[in-house]
């Protein structure tokens, strides 16, 4: 399924979950259920912010944007760590109210099972979207798919605190579990936030896809062709990778050319829209980087 498809579902979810959700809590009147329908506000939020930066993404690469526009995915990552980072901060501020104001609870069995079944939609989904960042490289299935598995387990946190509640008899319990979700969910969108610099300063590709790189390159290295000065990159799905491949300077430049063609179709085949630039050099030629002696 398309990351698109995904996250109109998504948004599909959020809605149903924010009315579920916001039942539970007027139903109960408690500020542990707030904080649950307030994160899924930022789940709704999110998903449309998503959609709008895979819109972006997809576009083709242009005289401005040469090597495309799919690093608009990390905007969407940090966007959702923002958000989620306000939540956590009006769920502690709500919390804070209720401890110097406790409120007793209503109806808690019909409050419990909304936000059970809440949670219930969003794991089903949370799950096909992790599947699919997986399938796809997307972060932003990845970032919508763990923000959506931390409202799964917020939610069970706050529903075994609530059936605490009567048998205890401690009202205190309601805004502690709630500030309990916001460090929770405060974790989480700081991770996020996280993962979006990381990609936005040209981070490596995955071991997994170097380790496919490699062995591409493995089946050309002869005593007379080898490859140095391997980097790579990665930018939301798309994948890069620049190497100088070294061969005898007696081949003709076709020959070359040729086989500079293998390769490159060879790392494609290995790791599907990955994009490779190839510098061909004489083999008794090496060049440097970063070297004091190259600026003389």
């Amino acid at each position: 399924m398309q990351a698109k498809t995904l996250l109109k579902l998504s948004v599909a979810a959020a809605l149903a979950t924010i009315a579920m959700k916001t039942a539970a809590w007027w139903i109960t009147g408690s500020v542990g259920l707030l904080s649950d329908a307030m994160e899924s506000f930022v789940n709704l939020a999110s998903a449309l912010f998503a959609i709008l930066m895979v819109t972006i993404a997809e576009r083709p690469a242009d005289d401005d944007h040469p090597f495309g526009h799919t690093k608009a995915e990390y905007f969407s990552s940090g966007f959702e760590g923002l958000l989620i980072v306000g939540a956590a901060v009006a769920i502690i501020w709500a919390a804070a109210g209720r401890f110097a104001n406790p409120q007793p609870l209503e109806q808690l069995g019909w409050g419990i099972a909304l936000s059970v079944a809440s949670s219930a939609l969003n794991g089903v989904l949370a799950w096909r979207m992790l599947i699919a960042s997986r399938e796809q490289r997307s972060i932003v299935l990845e970032a919508d798919a763990r923000h959506l598995f931390t409202d799964v387990w917020t939610s069970a946190g706050v529903v075994a605190g609530l059936l605490l509640v009567p048998v205890t008899g401690w009202l205190w319990l309601d805004p502690l579990l709630a500030i309990g979700v916001a460090l929770n969910i405060l974790r989480e969108g700081a991770h996020l936030a996280w993962r979006s610099v990381d990609g936005l300063m040209d981070k490596a590709v995955e071991p997994e896809v170097r380790t496919q790189i490699d062995a591409a390159l493995a089946q050309f290295e002869h005593h007379t062709i080898r490859f140095d000065h391997l980097v790579t990159r990665r930018a939301g799905q798309r994948r890069f990778v620049d190497v100088h491949m070294h061969m005898p300077a007696g081949w003709t430049l076709g020959r070359a050319a040729a086989l500079r063609t293998s390769v490159e179709q060879a790392l494609m085949s290995a790791v599907p829209g990955l994009r490779a630039s190839i510098q061909l050099l004489p083999t008794d030629v090496e060049a440097h980087f970063d070297d004091p002696k190259d600026l003389v």
